[in-house]
């Protein structure tokens, strides 16, 4: 077996690694590269291998920094299965298809004002194409890749749907196993059940590190956390604005304003989700309630966890600008989650510079994002072609991140090692050098072998 790093090496976003085994090729995930604009353009047209020597593809989890670039395969005339989980088939089918539409939108409108750009990556007939190919699979039962390799899911309690996969090789009497992690939950997450960490005895686990040098505050104060905010907030007569990935951290962050207005921690203002992608999102959160983590109280005693009294969800452009003309305080959640797009940049164009307001940020922001450049508190920042001071708060509250911190990502991978006594290698993937530095360290002196592979490094087993 063979395995070639194409993506998520040495970053954080790009996961896509490509595994040889038995004359056949298999990619685990094919994600979007995001960042500084004209290197990720660059990776993002370029296939990780041949079109027509990929033999399957098993996707971990429908984020765009590990789905983004499979109708980019099919556009390139990739026919061949797609394996995954049912929501993350369901949520690929909204998730990919807005990918698609907001390229082909950007394309159309910079062209009509003359300015020379490349085409999209993919369009909507791509993204169908992708969705098409998908083959759902249940958690914890194996399935056939391809001649010789079989594969299964356990829940990576990261995002609805996600999942680690267990890879299994067999040639002859000879069998090698591979762990590839996706990306890794916390304990505790609301709405999500608890990573469960695969217990087959594996040669090679491929890991993600993004929190590898830090540890977050607890899930348990995040909420209390959000509720302080809007409450000082509120008191000031401002607006709570948070930028939000569309699917998973906005569903958590309703379901947490939802407890905190039960309980009368925060005052009785308007919540509005200013996102299609979310509101689509959610719908998919609430077809597939089985995966839910059923030991959470508001799970089992709340009907309907992300509609309430308060909150709305606007439906048109319209209706979202006309949020920028209302008095009065409110909670605004709003994409894109690394402010790279989205209409969180037409509330941030309208709000950054008044001092009332308060930024929140809740989720991990890539380099070269505005989102990161918020959480440095630039004194000023670039929004939609203007300089906007940076007058507002900014709160982070790491509690909510859906990625393991250097602890939980320690614990994940020695309940790995608990039932692998032929374990002899990690490889760190989907993290920035500084935290992959810390992790192998701290890895190494627990008594594992670890490397940082680098983009397209090749490892042999």
């Amino acid at each position: 077996m063979e395995i070639e790093f194409a993506g998520a090496a040495r970053e954080v976003t790009g996961s896509c690694h490509i595994v040889r085994v038995n004359g056949k090729t298999v990619l685990l995930d094919c994600g979007l590269f995001q960042g500084r604009r004209g290197d990720a353009e660059q990776k993002n047209r370029q296939p990780p291998c041949p079109i027509d020597r990929i033999d399957a593809v098993i996707l971990s989890h429908a984020h765009l920094d590990h789905s983004g670039r499979l109708p980019l395969l099919t556009s390139l005339g990739y026919s061949g299965p797609i394996h995954t989980t049912k929501a993350t088939a369901d949520l690929c089918a909204i998730m990919l298809a807005d990918s698609a539409h907001l390229q082909e939108s950007d394309f159309q409108f910079l062209s009509r004002h003359g300015r020379a750009v490349d085409p999209p990556l993919y369009g909507l007939r791509d993204a169908a194409r992708a969705e098409e190919l998908m083959e759902r699979h249940p958690y914890d039962e194996w399935f056939d890749v391809c001649t010789g390799l079989r594969a299964r899911f356990t829940d990576a309690g990261h995002i609805l749907g996600s999942a680690a996969i267990v890879l299994e090789a067999a040639n002859g009497s000879a069998v090698t196993r591979v762990i590839f992690s996706g990306d890794v939950g916390r304990p505790g997450l609301p709405i999500i059940r608890d990573p469960d960490p695969p217990r087959d005895d594996a040669e090679l686990v491929i890991m993600e590190s993004t929190y590898g040098n830090r540890d977050h505050e607890s899930v348990a104060s995040s909420r209390d956390h959000l509720g302080r905010v809007v409450r000082e907030t509120v008191s000031r007569g401002g607006r709570v604005l948070i930028p939000a990935f569309a699917v998973g951290r906005t569903q958590e962050i309703v379901y947490d304003l939802q407890v905190l207005w039960r309980e009368k921690a925060i005052p009785s203002i308007p919540i509005v989700i200013d996102s299609p992608l979310a509101t689509a999102a959610t719908e998919v959160f609430e077809r597939n309630t089985d995966i839910f983590d059923h030991t959470e109280d508001a799970v089992r005693e709340i009907d309907k966890l992300f509609r309430f009294e308060r909150l709305s969800y606007t439906a048109s452009t319209a209706e979202s600008k006309a949020l920028n003309t209302q008095i009065g305080p409110m909670v605004v959640i709003a994409g894109s989650g690394m402010v790279e797009g989205g209409r969180i940049l037409h509330h941030l164009l309208n709000g950054a510079a008044n001092p009332r307001n308060t930024i929140v940020i809740v989720g991990f922001q890539a380099e070269h994002t505005l989102g990161r450049r918020i959480v440095a508190r630039r004194p000023v920042i670039r929004v939609l072609g203007s300089d906007v001071e940076l007058r507002a708060g900014v709160e982070i509250i790491n509690g909510y991140s859906a990625h393991a911190d250097r602890t939980e990502l320690a614990s994940w991978l020695d309940a790995v090692r608990g039932t692998s006594p032929h374990l002899r290698k990690v490889c760190l993937v989907h993290g920035e050098e500084a935290a992959q530095s810390a992790l192998s360290e701290s890895l190494t002196a627990r008594g594992y072998f670890v490397s940082c592979p680098a983009w397209h490094e090749k490892l042999s087993l």
